[in-house]
């Protein structure tokens, strides 16, 4: 979902809020695939956001068992970094038998927010890289 109003062509630089428990670096895969997009991207903790950030991402990632963990759903939202207002966000859920990859999910993820940004201003698909 993108929220009416909000042009993600606009943000050119990213934070990915690192979440204290995720212990398999998601925040980083975020990070890294942002870069891939030809956007400018860091992460670190929560406090941390450089004054520069047009745009904080926060997630929620949901790791389950079945012989192996791996990650059930990936919801992720970009914020703005002044008000924490919600700009856009998405959700990727895959159960064991069309399970993904973590960072196919981020991918996924992040695909479905910038198509949808891209088709609400009637643009090419963004950060399509």
């Amino acid at each position: 979902m993108v929220n009416p109003g909000t042009n993600l062509g606009a943000v050119k630089s990213f934070y990915v809020v690192h979440l204290p428990r995720d212990g398999r670096n998601v925040n980083q895969l975020i990070c890294d695939d942002l870069v891939r997009r030809g956007l400018k991207a860091t992460t670190g903790e929560t406090g941390s956001v450089p004054p520069d950030a047009d745009a904080v991402v926060t997630y929620q990632d949901k790791w389950v068992w079945d012989i192996t963990m791996y990650m059930l759903q990936l919801d992720l939202q970009i914020r703005a970094p002044k008000t924490d207002f919600a700009l856009a966000s998405g959700q990727v859920m895959h159960t064991s038998i069309i399970r993904r990859s973590p960072p196919e999910m981020v991918k996924e993820v992040l695909d479905q927010i910038f198509q949808k940004a891209s088709a609400a201003r009637g643009a090419a698909p963004m950060g399509g890289k």
